[in-house]
């Protein structure tokens, strides 16, 4: 005792005993993970294989041998192979059995990865993603507002038109809507244009979807295309709209242009048949005007040329800054100001809307693993500010032939990692040699908001040629993006206040297949559950509960296809002359930028449906279209028109797919608006629910709704009539307020609740 110190410092004793007890500790850890935990329990769960358990290949190398102690000694011994019981000669090899398991359908280059890890189903003619296997569904929200997900949209089509500049803004201006405002601003292109396609000459009816139209930009200093930069005439994928053999006086009224349409690949062939119906007329339109002036238009399949990834957050910029690197040899001053400055960017929200990037990159393997670049948050830091430019946008990408060379990359995985083992540091990354590739590519900004949202979530769309799919895949995720699959990608869009192809498009075709799939899908779902674990939609007076029948809504007659037991839902009673008269009524969805200016206008009019055929008449000849046929009366187009809406919750409930929207009279109105929404929140919990409201106040249907993460209440995208939309904005004004009121009710719920209505495109 007379030996021990009075005091003691007790920092110092715990860093010359620091070895001690992490010593002491991992043995404590070890000892209690070997009794109460397997080796593959220790991992992570995104590291963790179904049949880790009894083989050994299935942990990481570092823990085999661990892994090999604990198994049972009759499976101790490492699997082999079975060997085929069919002769050499029948033995198929692993291509070729992929292949034929290709034949109903096409697999995307990620397909192998994706199904390691994603549910898939068959979709559009191709195997997809639809969700992950793992619990993600708030965690791919987060990422997408705070981080960083990715999603392959390579199976989206892909079609490429050629031909003088003039006639493809004709043919453009034919088939896309007169609303659309960015057409001249695009087509340097520096940016993109998104908007929707239609049938030739037939706007406002026959919508098919959204599209999104890429101009290439011309090469600088040109104001023509060279000669030489047709693609080959013997292309089978290749059609031309033109004539046979060009005259000898062919003159150039236009340089020669390049436009590729992006679109969902469930339209491709309607796509594909507008674009050439307005080629058609515009070629056929030139030869009256110009018998002597020889003029083409050629339309392209590109299906399968390029792949393309959207990655979406905060954080896909430094995502792709630090997977990717461009080459040294780009001399575009314009260029060296953007790449630097990707690092700092928090959002591509502070970019232009649908700004193009072209670049060129190495091979993304000889940096593996990348590191995400650091985002700088020094203030003193002058900020770059990138604005469009066609120098910018210039990429090879649109070279087919540059494209075809880069179809099967140089060098496989196993060629650069027999490289990287050759390097003294292990994980540094390999130096590109003059064999690398160097692949073109395109970065897109990408950006899903409403007009008067603040719940927009913003990223990129990466474009790169095929065949290089796997070889992108591995280093823009490594780092921490998350992959998505169908579910994730149509959540964004609900969680930006978005509408979303095909569900929230009623009166196209694929909105008609897709609900009907559905309706199957949930009847025969409806059949197995036994009675009393189901809804008795008869009791619970639900007209439609499959889909949506906005025939009946719209007050016309019903499909012969509908069911006759449903009940019919009119305004008012249908005389003989009124459903003489209903087969003029055609259903059609009014949507673009200006529709709050041509409902104002609309309204302004003693006549609404003349006001509102006036407006459409004058976008059309806007484009250069004739105005509608003179059989087409106002009365008519007013009744048939649809127009896509915003739903916000007065208080609780989360509206479901399929609820029903109902008109709330001026009296219930002001009591919602005096109560603050709490229509029932107060009331006794043994008070019997509302009785249901008749079926002549339905006007409209909820095409997607749910509990908004980003919200924190329910939120809801439907479509009314825009009769009714009118009248609510009348009622509105009377109760002094500044957006109109309805009820909801899910097709399997019994109570009504309060939502205010917007339009969606305001």
């Amino acid at each position: 005792m007379q030996g021990l110190p009075a005091s003691i410092d007790v920092e110092r004793f715990t860093e010359a005993r620091a070895y001690e007890i992490n010593a002491m500790q991992n043995a404590i850890k070890t000892a209690g993970e070997s009794v109460t935990h397997r080796v593959w329990q220790t991992l992570p769960r995104h590291l963790r294989r179904r049949a880790a358990s009894h083989d050994v290949r299935r942990v990481p190398l570092r823990l085999r041998e661990k892994a090999r102690a604990e198994m049972v000694p009759v499976t101790r011994r490492i699997l082999k192979r079975a060997r085929s019981k069919q002769g050499k000669t029948k033995q198929v090899s692993r291509t070729e059995s992929l292949l034929k398991r290709q034949r109903d359908k096409t697999w995307l280059e990620t397909h192998i990865w994706h199904a390691k890890r994603m549910k898939m189903e068959n979709m559009w003619g191709y195997r997809l993603a639809v969700t992950p296997t793992e619990k993600s569904f708030r965690p791919s929200h987060r990422a997408s507002m705070h981080g960083s997900i990715l999603h392959d949209s390579s199976y989206h089509s892909l079609i490429e038109l050629k031909g003088p500049e003039k006639m493809l803004r004709t043919v453009l201006d034919f088939c896309c809507d007169p609303q659309c405002t960015g057409m001249k601003r695009c087509m340097s292109g520096a940016r993109v244009l998104e908007t929707d396609l239609y049938k030739s000459r037939s706007y406002p009816f026959e919508l098919i979807a959204p599209v999104t139209i890429m101009w290439q930009p011309l090469p600088v200093g040109n104001t023509s295309a060279p000669a030489n930069a047709s693609m080959a005439e013997g292309s089978s994928k290749r059609r031309r709209k033109g004539k046979d053999n060009a005259p000898a006086n062919t003159a150039q009224q236009s340089p020669t242009r390049v436009i590729w349409v992006r679109s969902h690949p469930a339209v491709f062939d309607d796509i594909f048949a507008a674009l050439q119906g307005s080629a058609s007329l515009v070629l056929e339109a030139e030869k009256q005007r110009h018998k002597d002036v020889y003029a083409e238009v050629e339309i392209a399949d590109l299906r399968g040329s390029v792949n393309a990834f959207e990655i979406m957050g905060p954080k896909a910029s430094q995502v792709i800054k630090g997977a990717l690197s461009s080459v040294v040899d780009d001399d575009r001053q314009e260029f060296k100001k953007f790449w630097p400055s990707l690092t700092d960017l928090q959002t591509t929200a502070s970019l232009p809307r649908g700004i193009v990037i072209g670049m060129k990159v190495l091979d993304p393997r000889l940096k593996f693993p990348p590191k995400n670049a650091k985002l700088r948050t020094d203030s003193q830091r002058p900020a770059v500010m990138t604005f469009p430019a066609a120098i910018l946008a210039q990429s090879e990408i649109w070279d087919e032939e540059k494209r075809s060379g880069l179809k099967n990359p140089t060098y496989k995985k196993k060629d650069l990692d027999a490289r990287r083992s050759k390097n003294l540091v292990p994980g540094t990354p390999l130096n590109p040699l003059r064999q690398d590739d160097r692949i073109p590519l395109l970065l897109i900004q990408r950006s899903l908001e409403s007009p008067s949202s603040t719940h927009g979530i913003h990223g990129w769309t990466l474009v790169f040629p095929a065949g290089w799919g796997m070889p992108f895949l591995p280093s823009l995720i490594h780092t921490g993006t998350r992959v998505g699959g169908q579910r994730e990608r149509a959540s964004q869009a609900f969680e930006a206040g978005t509408a979303y192809f095909p569900r929230d498009f009623p009166c196209t075709e694929f909105y008609n297949k897709y609900w009907d799939e559905r309706a199957v899908k949930e009847k025969a779902k409806w059949d197995r559950t036994p009675p009393a674990k189901r809804a008795n939609y008869k009791k619970l007076g639900t007209r439609s509960p499959w889909r949506a029948d906005w025939e009946v809504v719209l007050g016309l007659p019903v499909m012969s296809g509908v069911d006759e037991n449903l009940v019919p839902a009119q305004r008012g009673p249908q005389d003989a002359m009124e459903v003489d008269k209903a087969p003029n009524v055609r259903p059609w969805l009014l949507r673009g930028p200006e529709v709050p200016a041509i409902l104002e206008k609309a309204t302004q009019t003693s006549n609404h449906a003349a006001g509102l055929l006036a407006e459409i008449n004058r976008l059309r000849t806007k484009r250069g279209m004739d105005v509608l046929d003179a059989s087409y009366r106002p009365e008519d187009l007013l009744k048939g028109a649809l127009v896509m809406v915003r739903l916000k919750m007065v208080s609780r409930g989360a509206p479901n797919d399929l609820a029903i929207i109902y008109r709330i009279d001026d009296a219930e109105a002001k009591k919602v608006i005096k109560e603050n929404g709490k229509m029932r929140e107060c009331a006794d919990a043994n008070e019997p629910p509302e009785a249901t409201p008749p079926h002549t106040s339905i006007i409209g249907y909820v095409t997607t709704g749910n509990m908004s993460l980003s919200r924190g209440e329910g939120f809801a995208i439907g479509a009314v009539p825009v009769s009714v939309q009118l009248e609510l904005q009348q009622q509105a004004r009377r109760n002094g307020e500044s957006r109109p009121l309805v009820k909801i009710r899910d097709r399997a719920g019994m109570v009504c609740r309060a939502a205010y209505l917007d339009l969606l495109d305001s």
